[in-house]
């Protein structure tokens, strides 16, 4: 299981219903996209951040794992603005407000990304997927997913056991043992998961499949109180960023 799954499970919103958790994660998300970067965004990723390591109950190296991958691409996207290809300057040379743009851009994407983690941390794929046949989504395409998620966790483990193998082995001594490795572990890994792909089906069609998968779904409810909260801090958030902004501009 992935960290970011594992905290999911034990996270402290872990009994609250998605539509609880997507009204103010994915509403975080929407303000960072929507409203202007400064202070909106910087209000948005200080308020992720607060409730992230706050009531959410994430922990901050946990946290921070999961966070510096989509804040790498954040920051390579960022740098890209500061430099202008073509003009009168040269082929590239400094963009004059690429140092502007560039912030502007760093803090809505780390925002939106934090925003996006807020639901991710709190709220476990096995809990969501199921659901989302009652949002209308095909029953079918639902299954597909459900069980390419729960396979990925099979093929992981199974990957790593062939590199503890391998490197067992002394196939990591030099580059060229490195790619040979590579490419044997690349080979295993599409024959185990065929494999594991066969015997599933083998086993779905024993057991009477009918073409949707019954799981068990945790029972809950959506909270009233915890949506208007919810609800009540986005549209702060929002009033604040339009009653800050001329002043600090």
């Amino acid at each position: 299981m992935l960290p970011i799954d594992a905290a999911a499970h034990s996270s402290r919103w872990r009994r609250r219903h998605p539509v609880d958790k997507a009204v103010l994660g994915l509403g975080l998300t929407v303000l960072a996209i929507s409203l202007p970067p400064w202070p909106g965004a910087a209000l948005v990723l200080l308020t992720a951040l607060v409730v992230l390591l706050g009531p959410a109950g994430v922990p901050g190296r946990r946290l921070w794992r999961a966070y510096r991958v989509p804040l790498g691409f954040c920051v390579t996207g960022a740098l890209t603005l500061l430099v202008r290809v073509g003009g009168p300057g040269g082929f590239v040379s400094l963009a004059g407000d690429g140092p502007v743009r560039a912030g502007e851009l760093l803090l809505r994407t780390s925002a939106a990304s934090l925003g996006v983690l807020l639901f991710a941390f709190t709220t476990p794929m096995s809990d969501l997927l199921p659901r989302l046949v009652r949002a209308g989504i095909p029953a079918p395409v639902v299954d597909v997913a459900l069980v390419t998620y729960r396979m990925s966790f099979l093929l992981l483990d199974c990957v790593r056991r062939i590199r503890e193998a391998q490197a067992a082995r002394l196939g990591h001594t030099s580059r060229a043992a490195e790619w040979r490795s590579l490419a044997g572990l690349g080979a295993t890994a599409f024959v185990r998961a065929f494999d594991r792909a066969t015997r599933l089906q083998a086993g779905l069609a024993g057991r009477g499949y009918d073409g949707t998968l019954r799981v068990l779904v945790p029972e809950a409810r959506v909270s009233v109180p915890f949506t208007a909260a919810s609800c009540a801090l986005l549209a702060t958030l929002a009033a604040l960023t339009f009653v800050l902004e001329r002043p600090l501009t």
